[in-house]
């Protein structure tokens, strides 16, 4: 479960937006331990909408040649990873990075999608032999 709520987070973001408080003062008025996640739903706010405070059900999967753009538009333009983050309307901008940190060791193989979880078992399993007995 989601540790707030979509409710929660339009109504600390409307009220920093409205200007009543600034990010501290809502963190500690709403007993938050940090003020990171409403500048965080802000920025998610601004870029997407209310679409980016709502929980994903999936992560979604981008295509290698979008992970290509979005690392080609930073190098070429000099754009730092939250301008770019917001140019191709991502709200996580360590996304980025983490692209662009794979793309530098291992190179286009390391933006292609992998298969998660465990791998399936061979057919070929190696069973006990069974032990002679003596007669």
């Amino acid at each position: 479960m989601a540790k707030y709520s979509e409710a929660f987070k339009i109504k600390l973001v409307t009220e920093y937006l409205n200007g009543n408080l600034g990010y501290k003062s809502l963190a500690k008025k709403y007993n938050m331990p940090s003020q990171t996640p409403i500048q965080d739903w802000v920025r998610a706010y601004k870029i997407k909408g209310i679409e980016g405070l709502k929980r994903r059900k999936m992560k979604g999967a981008y295509s290698v040649q979008f992970k290509m753009d979005t690392i080609q538009f930073m190098v070429e333009t000099g754009a730092s990873f939250q301008e770019t983050a917001e140019q191709f309307r991502l709200n996580n901008p360590s996304l980025i990075h983490r692209w662009m940190k794979t793309f530098n060791e291992q190179g286009i193989e390391g933006l292609k999608p992998r298969l998660k979880g465990r791998s399936y078992m061979s057919k070929n399993t190696n069973k006990p032999m069974k032990k002679k007995r003596r007669s």
